[in-house]
């Protein structure tokens, strides 16, 4: 088929959506009847549908159809959002923060600036963090159940950096990476960049379908693991110790990596190992102070195997030379002083309080999360439509994630995702009304 006839058919769709004339939601037709209608080949109408939905004009749903999308809503919803408006709620991200803690902070750059150690801090750092620094942290981690010595830790400039600096150091491009099939964006991103085989693994109630994940070991050559089986991200749930055991099983039989990301755990209280603790030969486990304590305070901490760590400082090398040097002196000294295990007690009294609201609010409506979480997952009926749902909140100034920047299954859900720890108790309260009307009369009704 001439370029000219199937570059004709992907602007004619384009034009009819971009102008209404195509409305949102519209079933378009079948990748057959579409090729019966213009006299082209299904692998050609395959091919505009294809380009159209890398357009973000329209969405493929398995044993459903192709729809049009509602084009106000990005199709990259989520991560790639651009800022918030400032008159808009924001329910995409989390960045929690309690009262007090500017003061925190102002005590804190006052003894830094009296301690005589300035001097010190104006100077490049040593690329995976000082001595004494990985040491407050090592401390911080026997309270999370890992014991390690600080050769094994290496400072990173947030958690999103402590997973980058991962992937540059254990994995090359073509890698296959086994993932859940709704996992953090932010290693969605990641994947994107350095050219990695995401393989999607389905998911139970309480984590990774583990016989699917080993059926993939066994046929495809698996690089790495990446899970968060502490409070996941976005289904919040924490994976119980015999399935930890079986993962760490499967992951030592067929020898990929273990990456564990630990960024939401400090929010459950009393969890089971972390795969670290039980396996620190065969995982790298990433966390940081961003949600536990501020997300400006970009301080991310990786713990790795003895052989991975040369190569994870040459990534910090190659990335940042070294952390900053003052907000790391904070941070460590918050660790040693108990700050941050009071700020993680009161955010997780804090997530409690506000999944409660939540659980309220949008009583009756099908959540799936966790009772300390910051977040909570709200799946849609089969002919629901998230791009709407989430175009109608914009239009009520509240801003929601969809489920697209989450999934890495060919099938990508209809569902919202609301996170809960960005605005005031009172405004969260009717914002959560809001989104339960129109939620209700538009996906629900």
């Amino acid at each position: 088929m001439p370029a000219s006839r199937y570059k004709t058919l992907v602007d004619a769709f384009a034009a009819d959506i971009r102008t209404g004339r195509l409305a949102v939601g519209a079933r378009l037709p079948t990748h057959r009847g579409l090729a019966a209608r213009e006299g082209i080949a299904v692998v050609t109408a395959t091919r505009v549908y294809a380009e159209l939905e890398t357009m973000g004009l329209v969405s493929r749903e398995q044993g459903r159809g192709t729809f049009v999308r509602d084009i106000a809503v990005p199709a990259g919803h989520g991560i790639d959002q651009q800022a918030v408006a400032t008159d808009a709620v924001d329910l995409n991200f989390n960045y929690p923060s309690l009262p007090g803690q500017a003061d925190l902070l102002r005590q804190a750059l006052r003894e830094v600036a009296t301690s005589g150690d300035l001097d010190s801090l104006q100077r490049y750092q040593p690329h995976r963090g000082r001595p004494q620094d990985r040491a407050s942290i090592a401390r911080h981690l026997r309270r999370r159940g890992i014991t390690t010595d600080a050769d094994r830790i290496l400072i990173a400039n947030g958690a999103q950096h402590g997973l980058a600096i991962t992937v540059m150091a254990a994995l090359n491009a073509g890698d296959v990476v086994a993932v859940d099939a709704l996992t953090y964006p932010g290693f969605k991103v990641l994947a994107h960049a350095f050219h990695l085989d995401l393989e999607s693994i389905p998911a139970t109630a309480d984590g990774p379908d583990l016989d699917a994940l080993e059926k993939l070991c066994a046929t495809r050559p698996v690089r790495a693991i990446y899970t968060m089986p502490t409070l996941h991200n976005p289904l919040g749930w924490v994976m119980p110790a015999t399935d930890r055991t079986r993962l760490i099983k499967i992951a030592r039989q067929h020898g990929p990596l273990i990456i564990e990301d630990a960024s939401y755990a400090y929010l459950v209280e009393n969890p089971p190992p972390p795969l670290a603790a039980t396996a620190p030969d065969i995982t790298v486990y990433v966390s940081g102070l961003s949600k536990s304590v501020a997300t400006g305070l970009r301080v991310g901490f990786v713990v790795a195997p003895l052989s991975v760590v040369p190569s994870l400082e040459r990534a910090i090398r190659a990335t940042t030379w070294n952390t900053p040097a003052l907000t790391t002196a904070i941070a460590c000294r918050w660790l040693d002083d108990g700050t941050v295990d009071h700020l993680e007690a009161q955010k997780r009294d804090d997530a409690k309080a506000r999944r409660a609201l939540a659980g309220h609010e949008l009583a009756g409506l099908p959540l799936i999360s966790h009772p300390s979480s910051y977040f909570t997952w709200l799946p849609l009926p089969d002919d629901a439509r998230a791009d709407r749902l989430t175009a109608t909140l914009a239009r009520q100034h509240i801003s929601v994630s969809m489920a697209e920047p989450f999934t890495t299954s060919v099938h990508t859900p209809q569902a919202i995702r609301l996170a809960l720890g960005s605005t005031d108790l009172d405004s969260l309260r009717s914002t959560l009304r809001t989104v339960r009307r129109v939620a209700v009369e538009d996906a629900y009704a």
